[in-house]
C-alpha cells in the first residue's frame, strides 16, 4: 500500500471514530487497529492523536467551506427569499451527505477535546461570519423582519440541522428515524423551511 493510500485510510478511519466516539473517547490504538496498521505506522504518517484530530477537523472544515462558498455564490439572486431557502437546503444536503461533519462538531459542543480550543475561532467563526455578512444586506433591504436577531436565526438552523442529522426523530413506534429515512428527511426539510420562513418573517409562502 502506497503512503498516500495509507494516509487516506488513516484519516478516513480516524474521522469515523472521532465522529462516533469523540476525541476523548478514541485512542490512537483504536484508530490503528481499525485501519489494520500498527501505532508506529500511524504516528509515522500523521503524528500522534492530537495531530490526527487536527488533520481530521481541517479536512472536515475544507469540505464544508467549499460547499458553503458555492451555496453563498448563488445568494441572493433574483429572488432573495427563495435564495435563503436554497441556502438552507444546500446546508442540509451537505450535512446529510457528510454526517461525520456535524457529528464532529456536536462532540465539541459537549466539551470534547476541551484542551484544543482554537478550532471554533479558526474554522467555525469565519464560515458563520461569511453567512451573516451575505445575509445582512438582505435584512437591511427590509425583506427580513427587523426584529430578527440574524446571528441567532442562523444558529437556530445549525442547531436544528445538526440535531436531526445526528439524532433523528422518533416515530410513533419509538423507533429512531434519521436522515437516511427518506420520509423523515422530507418531513424535516418541510418543517425546517416553514420555521425559517416564519422566523425571518419572509413574504409569501415557504418555497
Amino acid at each position: 500500500m502506497a503512503e498516500t493510500a495509507q494516509v487516506a485510510l488513516i484519516l478516513k478511519v480516524a474521522t469515523q471514530l472521532f465522529a462516533a466516539l469523540g476525541y476523548d473517547g478514541t485512542s490512537t490504538r483504536q484508530i490503528a487497529d481499525a485501519a489494520g496498521l500498527n501505532i508506529a505506522t500511524v504516528n509515522y504518517h500523521v503524528g500522534g492523536k492530537r495531530e490526527l484530530y487536527l488533520a481530521v477537523m481541517e479536512r472536515a472544515h475544507l469540505a464544508e467551506k467549499a460547499a458553503l462558498e458555492q451555496a453563498l455564490d448563488r445568494l441572493p439572486g433574483d429572488d432573495p427569499a427563495a435564495g435563503i431557502h436554497r441556502l438552507v437546503d444546500d446546508y442540509l444536503d451537505f450535512c446529510v451527505d457528510n454526517p461525520e461533519v456535524p457529528a464532529l462538531w456536536m462532540h465539541r459542543w459537549l466539551s470534547d477535546a476541551g484542551d484544543i480550543t482554537e478550532l471554533e475561532r479558526r474554522y467555525v467563526q469565519p464560515l458563520f461570519a461569511a453567512v451573516t455578512a451575505t445575509m445582512r444586506p438582505i435584512a437591511e433591504s427590509g425583506l427580513i423582519d427587523a426584529r430578527v436577531d440574524l446571528e441567532y436565526a442562523m444558529w437556530t438552523v445549525v442547531w436544528s440541522v445538526h440535531g436531526f442529522v445526528k439524532g433523528g426523530v422518533l416515530d410513533d413506534q419509538g423507533r429512531r428515524r434519521g436522515a437516511g429515512d427518506r420520509a423523515a428527511l422530507r418531513r424535516f426539510r418541510a418543517h425546517l423551511h416553514l420555521n425559517l420562513h416564519r422566523m425571518l418573517g419572509l413574504p409569501g409562502d415557504p418555497r
